[in-house]
């Protein structure tokens, strides 16, 4: 079934996971720009919201280009996740989704995100808190259950389409396996034939193909990718084009990779300051840069710097050694 987020209609749309510290709208642009349907922000505490902290209300920020995104809050308190939701709402997003799949102890051990999953009453009250208080549509993002002894996705589902929410996303692992072990889509599946609302499907997105033999074998409405899309931010690319073609684009270029890293580099810059930007985007260059020749290398010496422009001079110095390489290494083939 398609996803209805506001004014857009999805049909089998991919979506960019909501992950704190690396969903900031600077990532968000360029994965928008690269093909992802859907998109959220980093998670966002609602009592950090209704105090008017400055780290919670910069998390609002968003942009025309990323339609339709996502707020994503958490907070165990139903009457604070309603002030919240009403917060996030005049920020202007397409909808806003709850975080009850956040496995961190300092949230789910106070009964916020993954704690959510003891206590289905608190679920239904937040469920129907935030879906009340605000007039855009309403999601939610959990996991399969507190552990394997207490798998309560199914509950969930029915507490979800009972309050009229818009959508569930379900990462196929319970909160104790953490990120750790195989996402098991078969619970995916299992609540796809069940469920009234449509649902998203989340856990070991890391290649093109995952995405489809997820769609294939779950029957789920849409795709979500985490950290695959952390290490290599193509892969929207790579989905769109293996299920409207059938075939794989070519790789990007190591050209290709450097003028994208520093867009993006420029757009965290200008978002925050130089030195911050150039610090805090220190996590994306594997993504960048994995599996090129030496790329361990070249990521080495670039979380050294601290200036724009030192990043800048590093790359294309890099690239000139880079591509004498690569021409020395075609010439040895051709000798061969």
């Amino acid at each position: 079934m398609k996803i209805r987020l506001g004014k857009y209609d999805l049909e089998r749309p991919i979506a960019l996971a909501p992950m704190e510290d690396v969903t900031d709208l600077g990532f968000r642009l360029i994965c928008k720009e690269f093909g992802a349907d859907i998109v959220y922000s980093e998670f966002i505490s609602s009592d950090g919201l209704i105090r008017s902290a400055r780290k919670s209300l910069a998390k609002l920020a968003s942009s025309e280009n990323e339609r339709p995104i996502g707020i994503q809050i958490f907070g165990s308190d139903p009457n604070v996740m309603a002030e919240a939701a009403r917060i996030a709402e005049q920020s202007g997003p397409d909808f806003l989704d709850i975080n009850a799949g956040c496995w961190v102890p300092k949230v789910a051990q106070r009964g916020a995100g993954a704690g959510l999953l003891r206590d289905m009453n608190q679920m239904r009250a937040i469920a129907h808190a935030v879906k009340t208080a605000v007039s855009i549509p309403v999601t939610l993002k959990t996991r399969l259950g507190w552990d394997s002894n207490s798998i309560t996705i199914f509950e969930v589902a029915k507490i979800c389409s009972d309050e009229g929410l818009s959508a569930l996303t379900i990462h196929a692992r319970t909160r104790d396996q953490h990120h750790d072990g195989e996402a098991n889509w078969e619970w995916i599946r299992a609540v796809k034939a069940e469920a009234e609302l449509p649902i998203i499907g989340n856990g070991d997105i890391n290649a093109a193909q995952d995405a489809i033999d997820m769609f294939d074998y779950t029957g789920c409405d849409a795709v979500m990718v985490a950290r695959g899309a952390v290490t290599n931010p193509w892969i929207f690319r790579d989905i769109k084009s293996l299920m409207g073609t059938g075939t794989l684009p070519a790789s990007p270029s190591f050209e290709e990779r450097i003028s994208t890293c520093l867009r993006h580099l420029k757009m965290e810059v200008e978002l925050k300051d130089e030195r911050r930007g150039v610090l805090e985007f220190r996590k994306y260059y594997h993504g960048y840069f994995h599996g090129i020749r030496n790329g361990s290398v070249l990521r080495s010496i670039l979380v050294r710097l601290e200036t724009f422009q030192d990043v800048e001079n590093a790359l294309w110095d890099f690239s000139k050694e880079y591509s004498k390489q690569e021409e020395k290494i075609a010439k040895q083939a051709l000798d061969v």
